[in-house]
């Protein structure tokens, strides 16, 4: 040991000090990189992410804008189309503006409109050189665009709308010079629709509109949709606006309290680059009296003029804010790093160095001539060798118990996944198994009550059926002023006669089979749609029918009538509104091989939703239907089936529901 007393100590520190720098240095160096790279890329990636965030925003919020253009379209569209405005032209007697007014006043606030009014054929075409929806209008379209129109107009269409148009300019910083001191235009969404009338000829247009200026329910309405409770996080807070030209018309920015900063003007930067050049903003921009992540897009008129811009944004402080303090924090965390770093370095080389101070003392020991000099049990020892060769026997030893253990695991878990498998397939098979037989003995008890009904029945129209001849006979031509009613209470005999064997044929469809003879899938429509010519009437419902094949089937008609009217019912019922109910007959080939016919029965509803369809065909399924018995589809299936046919359905969300019948010219055997 006296080699350690000799060892020179200037070396020494030497030694220690390389130590202490090769391990502080990295943390010196990488560290304060790692600061410098996270605020630059940092501060980078969050303004991306803050302009990505407000261009989705301003997407929601066009997608918005276009929305209520549509539906103000469609509210002028549908009425310039509906019965109610053409049943009040037809009794106009020469006078249809004066006739509509009640209609149009009525419908103008049922549809939340600001004007609607009627234009005859010449007015239009008058009005037809300022308004370009008015000119498409005339042509047969129907168009809805957004608009300015001056103070005159407004007053022309009511005083009411140009004294909400008018908007006192309020002094703005950095927006451009304007010598007004009011902007008495209004921002209009503008529609118009062509009228015609019972034999297509155009009578007139149909116009209308919502003024936007200092709309409040729309612009609030928008913020909500764009920026629902929660959707900023840090406090911030998002705003909307329109404007016309750069003056805001409708916004819920502050001013001051609550005083909406309407009447204020953009920065001449936004102005510029928005309205002038026609580009889009996504940047930061000063808004009344605040920084706010802006995103201003230009709207354009009918002639694609701009006139106005569409504005969304959220308040950049406390995002700026938040920033700030997680730059704090990194760099409080740095500055702990380092000290721990030190620290550690510190105790980590003074407990290396002294190993290696032995080792060298003894080394020159052993150079000076000492022989018996030796390192003797150091405490890195472990590190230096033996504990290094034990170290990496363990680990040998380890890694084979870990990969014995990773098989073991892993064969368990194939065989309890194919055991939960097999439980769960059980289960589903067993659950199948009750539901089947729960449905086969309600069907077998609806049969036997079935079948003893049409028994019954039977018996006393057998009854009424002979008195009917006898009666008949005994009076002769006594008889011929009551002919029709004995004709009539026949046919309605024969008819109980069929609604027995339609008993019967439920109670044993596999037993009872009717008629079978050549029908006319034309003829069968006709005579279907005789028979709900009732329902289409009540129900407000157009039919519009497609017969395009002339090819007869081999069936039992009453049969064939029965699902007919069946499908026809069912979408008659689906659209309580009114609609439009379509009938197609199409040729049924494949392989270019005629098979048969394909009829097609389709509505105009809100449509099947996908957990119903699965369900549909199945027997006592009502869809929720308050008349229904869950049987119609079901034993209209059945009877399509039985002919060696098909019937499909196919539904998409408010598009309405279509069935369609595949029927073989000749039944298969």
């Amino acid at each position: 040991m006296s080699g350690l007393g000799n060892l020179n100590p200037p070396l020494r520190r030497s030694i220690r000090a390389r130590l202490l720098l090769l391990a502080l240095i990295p943390l010196g160096i990488v560290l304060p990189l790692t600061m410098a790279a996270l605020a630059y890329w940092g501060g980078d990636y969050l303004d991306r992410l803050l302009v990505t965030k407000v261009r989705s925003d301003l997407a929601v919020a066009h997608g918005y804008f276009e929305r209520v253009t549509e539906g103000v379209g469609r509210s002028v569209a549908s009425l310039a189309a509906s019965e109610r405005l053409a049943r009040t032209l037809r009794n106009a007697h020469g006078k249809p503006e004066q006739a509509v007014a009640g209609l149009l006043d009525s419908t103008q606030l049922e549809h939340k409109l600001d004007f609607l009014h009627f234009l005859d054929v010449t007015r239009s075409r008058q009005d037809a050189h300022a308004w370009p929806v008015v000119a498409a209008a005339l042509a047969g379209q129907a168009r809805t665009e957004t608009e300015v129109f001056s103070a005159p107009e407004l007053f022309t269409i009511s005083p009411e709308l140009a004294i909400r148009a008018r908007t006192t300019i309020v002094d703005t910083p950095n927006a451009r010079p304007d010598m007004r001191e009011a902007e008495v235009r209004g921002l209009v969404i503008h529609s118009a629709a062509p009228v015609h009338d019972a034999n297509g000829r155009l009578i007139g247009v149909l116009t209308g509109g919502v003024l936007l200026n200092k709309n409040l329910d729309f612009i609030d309405r928008l913020n909500a949709i764009v920026y629902p409770a929660g959707a900023l996080p840090f406090g911030s807070a998002g705003t909307a606006t329109l404007f016309l030209d750069d003056v805001r018309v409708a916004t819920n920015v502050r001013l001051f309290g609550d005083t909406r900063a309407i009447g204020t003007r953009v920065s001449r930067a936004v102005y510029d680059t928005v309205l002038g050049a026609g580009q889009t903003w996504l940047d930061r921009a000063f808004v009344v009296s605040d920084w706010y992540v802006s995103a201003y897009e230009p709207l354009l008129d009918s002639r694609h003029q701009r006139i106005g811009m569409l504005y969304v944004g959220f308040l950049e402080g406390p995002f700026v804010d938040a920033r700030k303090q997680a730059f704090t924090v990194v760099i409080v965390l740095f500055a702990l790093a380092m000290l721990t770093a030190g620290i550690f370095a510190v105790l980590w080389a003074r407990r290396v160095f002294r190993p290696i101070e032995r080792m060298h003392a003894t080394m020159h020991a052993i150079e000076i001539g000492d022989a018996a000099a030796r390192v003797g049990a150091v405490p890195s020892q472990d590190e230096l060798g033996v504990v290094a060769a034990h170290f990496d026997r363990m680990l040998d030893r380890l890694q084979a118990q870990a990969s014995s253990l990773k098989r073991w695991g892993e064969s368990l878990d194939a065989k309890v996944a194919a055991r939960t498998a097999e439980l769960e397939q059980a289960v589903a098979d067993l659950k199948a198994a009750q539901s089947q037989l729960v449905m086969n003995e309600k069907l077998a008890a609806i049969g036997q009550l079935t079948a003893g009904i049409a028994h019954e029945i039977n018996n006393p129209i057998a009854v009424i059926q002979g008195n009917l001849d006898v009666l008949r006979d005994l009076l002769g031509p006594q008889a011929d002023p009551v002919a029709p009613e004995i004709r009539l209470i026949h046919e309605q005999v024969q008819r109980i006669r069929l609604i027995v064997a339609k008993l019967l044929q439920f109670a044993r469809p596999q037993d009872y089979v009717g008629y079978l003879e050549p029908a006319d899938p034309g003829q069968l429509i006709q005579d279907s749609l005789l028979l709900v010519r009732h329902l289409l009437k009540t129900g407000n419902i157009a039919v519009d029918q497609h017969i395009e094949s002339a090819r007869q089937i081999i069936c039992n008609k009453n049969e064939l009538q029965q699902v007919v009217i069946n499908l026809l019912v069912n979408a008659i019922q689906a659209m309580p509104e009114g609609g439009v109910l379509k009938i197609a007959v199409e040729d049924w080939d494949e392989a270019d091989m005629p098979l048969g016919i394909r009829l097609v029965v389709e509505d105009s509803g809100p449509g099947i939703s996908k957990a119903d369809l699965e369900r549909l065909f199945e027997p006592f399924f009502t869809a929720k239907k308050p008349d229904g018995n869950g049987l119609g589809l079901w034993v209209s299936k059945n009877l399509i089936e039985r002919y060696g046919g098909r019937l499909t359905v196919s539904s998409l969300p408010a598009e309405g529901a279509r069935f369609t019948v595949w029927l073989r010219c000749e039944p298969l055997a």
